[in-house]
C-alpha cells in the first residue's frame, strides 16, 4: 500500500473528536503522537505547540540545501462527533474510496500533505527554501490551533489541503454568529391581559430575518460564492404550557462573502430590533454577537495559485462555500490557497475518500513545493 494510504488508515484509526464540540471527547492529544512520530519518521524537525492544555499542534519542518521561499501545508486534525455511524475509526477499504469518520475532513489532506515531505526526502531533499506542516487543532470549533499557529510560524505561501475535489480554491466564505432575545411577561395561560408571550415575539424577529435573507439573495453574487445568506440555528423559549412565555432565546448564523464589512449581522439584527420597537413601543429585545470569522480570498493573479495550477495542470480557480483556516493565514499576511483531495460526506454518517485522489494531491503538492521553493 502506497504510504500516504496507510498513514491516512492509522489517522482514521485514531479519535479525535473535537471535545468543544462533544463534552468529554477525546481531542488531538492521540492523533498529534501519531503524526509527530511519523515525520520524525520522515527526518523532519518536529515541533508541538498547546493551542490549549491537552490540544497540541504538531508543526514538521523540512529545510533546503539552499536558502529560497517556504511554502506551508496546514490543516486540522480534530472532527466532529460520529453519533449514527456503526465503525467511525475503522478505516475499510472498498471500491477505490476509504470511509471513516476524518477520511475525507480532513485526514486524507493531512495524510497527503505530510507524504510530501517523505518523497522530497527520499528523492534527494529539497533544494532550496522550507516547507512547513502544519497539523492544527479546533477548526471544527474555534480554530484555536491556526490562531496559534501564526503567532509562531510564517511562510511565504501556504496551502490548506481540505477536501476541494482536486481544484484549486481562491476563496471562501465567513460567518458571524448573532443570538437574540425577546423578552415577555409570565403569566396563567388563561389570563392574556397579565401576559405578554415572548415566543410570538420573537416570531416578529425571525419574519423580519426571513425579509433581510431574501434581501440578501436579491444582491449581485460574488463571482465564485453567491450570495450571503442567514438561518436561524437554534431556538428556545417559555417554562410549560399552561403560562405565557417570558424569555425566548435565538441564535442565528449569517454567512458572509468577501467584501462585506465585519459585523454585517449584527447591525442587520439591531437594525430590525430598532424597527420592531419603533412599530411597538412594548417589544423588548436584545440582540450581541457571539463569534466571527472573516471570509476570504486571493486574487487569481497571485504566483501562489498560478504555481498550483501549474503543478496540477487543472482548470480555472474556484470559490469554497464553508469557512476554513486560510482565513487566519490570509489576516496573518501567509497568501493561502485550498487544494485537497475528492470525497464525500464530511459530517454525515458515511464519509469516505476517494484513495486515487489522496495520491493526486500529493504529487501535485510535491510538484508545487519543488516549483515554488527555490
Amino acid at each position: 500500500m502506497d504510504r500516504a494510504l496507510q498513514l491516512l488508515k492509522e489517522l482514521v484509526a485514531v479519535d479525535s473528536i473535537n471535545p468543544s464540540l462533544v463534552p468529554g471527547a477525546a481531542g488531538e492529544a492521540a492523533v498529534a503522537r501519531t503524526i509527530a512520530e511519523a515525520m520524525r519518521g520522515m527526518g523532519l524537525t518536529v515541533e508541538t505547540q498547546d493551542a490549549a492544555p491537552g490540544r497540541p499542534n504538531v508543526v514538521g519542518t523540512l529545510e533546503g540545501r539552499q536558502p529560497g521561499r517556504s511554502l506551508m501545508f496546514c490543516g486540522h486534525i480534530d472532527t466532529v462527533g460520529v453519533t449514527g455511524m456503526k465503525a467511525p475509526f475503522d478505516p475499510v477499504e472498498h471500491d477505490g474510496r476509504i470511509y471513516g469518520r476524518g477520511s475525507q475532513d480532513m485526514k486524507s489532506g493531512i495524510a497527503a500533505m505530510i507524504d510530501v515531505a517523505r518523497v522530497i526526502a527520499e528523492s534527494g531533499g529539497l533544494a532550496a527554501g522550507k516547507i512547513v506542516i502544519a497539523c492544527v487543532t479546533d477548526e471544527e470549533h474555534a480554530s484555536i490551533g491556526a490562531d496559534a499557529l501564526v503567532t509562531r510560524w510564517r511562510a511565504d505561501g501556504a496551502v490548506v489541503t481540505e477536501p476541494t475535489d482536486l481544484q484549486v480554491a481562491i476563496a471562501h466564505k465567513g460567518f458571524e454568529w448573532v443570538e437574540v432575545e425577546t423578552e415577555g411577561r409570565a403569566a396563567h395561560g388563561s389570563r392574556p391581559r397579565e401576559g405578554r408571550d415572548a415566543i410570538r415575539l420573537m416570531g416578529r424577529v425571525l419574519q423580519g430575518l426571513d425579509e433581510i435573507d431574501r434581501g440578501l439573495q436579491k444582491k449581485s453574487p460574488h463571482a465564485l460564492l453567491g450570495t450571503a445568506s442567514l438561518h436561524a440555528s437554534l431556538i428556545e423559549g417559555g417554562r410549560e404550557l399552561s403560562s405565557y412565555p417570558d424569555r425566548c432565546h435565538l441564535q442565528m448564523e449569517r454567512r458572509t462573502v468577501p467584501g462585506e464589512a465585519p459585523g454585517a449581522a449584527a447591525r442587520e439584527v439591531d437594525g430590525l430590533l430598532m424597527r420592531l420597537r419603533a412599530e411597538d413601543p412594548e417589544f423588548k429585545g436584545a440582540s450581541k454577537q457571539m463569534f466571527a470569522r472573516s471570509p476570504y480570498e486571493i486574487d487569481a493573479d497571485h504566483e501562489l495559485p498560478k504555481a498550483m495550477l501549474r503543478a496540477l495542470g487543472g482548470p480555472a480557480p474556484i470559490g469554497m462555500s464553508f469557512w476554513t483556516d486560510a482565513a487566519i493565514l490570509g489576516d496573518a499576511g501567509i497568501p493561502s490557497i485550498l487544494f485537497g483531495p475528492t470525497g464525500a460526506g464530511l459530517h454525515s454518517v458515511e464519509e469516505w475518500v476517494e484513495t486515487a485522489s489522496v495520491l493526486k494531491c500529493r504529487d501535485a503538492l510535491v510538484a508545487l513545493a519543488r516549483d515554488w521553493c527555490r
